[in-house]
């Protein structure tokens, strides 16, 4: 950031791996100069899933609108003076994305974007990863991660048998994509809970 001009972040990691965590460390960091645009912003509504018959996958490679989310990276990737671009973010209270609710101002320093599939290379998320200027890789152990977002699921609404079903059924296998992926990041991060930073 001390070059000056806008450089972007990619956090990638696992599913509750703490990216999020992560991402809100910086923030905090870099309060005033740094803005978050997550990749789920581009999750597809849910009545499109449904259309597509991908309800059950939510969350897969193939439930984002890529080409949305590509393109928004590009228009990131070269600010216009002046100009405030706007992302979509996503509310796990009611599983949808909101369009228009994030503001990144032009003189924005730093833009970080979080998500799973930042380093994959098909299906249209391979367009991601040289719009970025770096993507650390969240590392964490799994017993951490599952019992983290177990806690995630049962918070937002699912009971615990629902839970562990959809970690087991969805979670867990784009867990092994995207952990397939882990060897393409620039770098490697752990992170600690928010009131232990």
């Amino acid at each position: 950031m001390a070059s000056g001009g806008r450089h972007i972040l990619g956090i990638a990691g696992l599913p509750g791996s703490g990216k999020s965590t992560l991402t809100s460390q910086i923030l905090a960091t870099y309060e005033g100069a740094a803005v978050n645009v997550p990749m789920d912003g581009y999750h597809l509504a849910n009545a499109e899933l449904q259309r597509l018959g991908r309800a059950s996958r939510k969350g897969a490679p193939d439930t984002f609108d890529v080409g949305g989310y590509v393109a928004l990276l590009e228009r990131l990737r070269r600010p216009n003076p002046g100009d405030i671009v706007y992302a979509p973010a996503f509310h796990r209270e009611i599983e949808e994305p909101i369009a228009g609710e994030i503001a990144v101002p032009a003189d924005t320093q730093l833009v970080i974007t979080e998500g799973n599939y930042l380093l994959m290379e098909e299906g249209g998320w391979q367009h991601v990863r040289p719009l970025l200027d770096e993507v650390w890789f969240v590392d964490v152990d799994d017993e951490t991660r599952l019992a983290q977002l177990l806690e995630r699921h049962m918070r937002y609404g699912r009971s615990r048998e629902d839970a562990l079903h959809w970690i087991e059924t969805t979670d867990e296998p784009n867990a092994r994509r995207i952990a397939a992926t882990a060897h393409r990041a620039d770098f490697h991060a752990r992170t600690l809970p928010m009131e232990s930073a």
